[in-house]
């Protein structure tokens, strides 16, 4: 009898052990961080680690190339940035409380300085300034005679312009430019930014 409850006892024990063990290890999982415990105002420096946020020597930590351009203006509006290649179009209901919806262009040979615009005249379908069949064009600029737009080759082609002809549309995919046809009215405001 005695042999048997000290076998008990003991295993008693190691089950014991085993829930303090679980327990214990629940609570670090669960404990508050060095931040989470700071006085309000006061700050903690994390504690360092092998891999450093700091990029090796040489290399630039690359930019987030859809984020929204800062000055960029308020409420709905067309971002096109000239440097970033790129559109955004914000504000719209059906993003509302979502990133607004970006995508890549491809410019014209023929670009209008940064400011604000709207969007003067609209087509439907339309031979380009380079021959090539159109849709979806929303113009908003004049510079030296030349028309600025936004418009998408009915080919679905997004090629580089011939940099030897003065043209001014601003090209991208069917579904990014129906996307931008049906945002940007007369009178919506186009915002181009460097």
């Amino acid at each position: 009898m005695a042999r048997s409850s000290s076998g008990f006892v003991a295993g008693l024990t190691a089950a014991a052990l085993a829930v303090v063990g679980f327990l214990a290890y629940q609570a670090s999982a669960n404990s508050p961080s060095k931040a989470d415990l700071a006085a309000p105002g006061t700050t903690v420096s994390p504690a360092p680690s092998s891999s450093s946020a700091v990029p090796p020597k040489g290399k630039v930590p690359s930019k987030n190339v859809t984020a929204l351009p800062e000055n960029s203006g308020v409420g709905p509006r067309v971002v096109y940035s000239l440097s970033a290649k790129r559109v955004w179009l914000v504000g719209t209901k059906t993003l509302k409380g979502l990133p607004p919806k970006t995508f890549e262009v491809m410019p014209s040979t023929v670009s209008p300085k940064p400011g604000n615009y709207a969007v003067t005249s609209r087509a439907a379908s339309v031979p380009g300034s380079d021959g090539v069949q159109i849709e979806h064009v929303v113009r908003f600029a004049t510079v030296d005679s030349v028309t600025i737009g936004f418009s998408a080759a009915v080919n679905g082609k997004v090629a580089s312009p011939d940099p030897g002809k003065r043209t001014g549309g601003i090209r991208m995919k069917r579904e990014d430019g129906n996307a931008l046809w049906t945002f940007a009215t007369i009178g919506s405001k186009i915002v181009v930014v460097q």
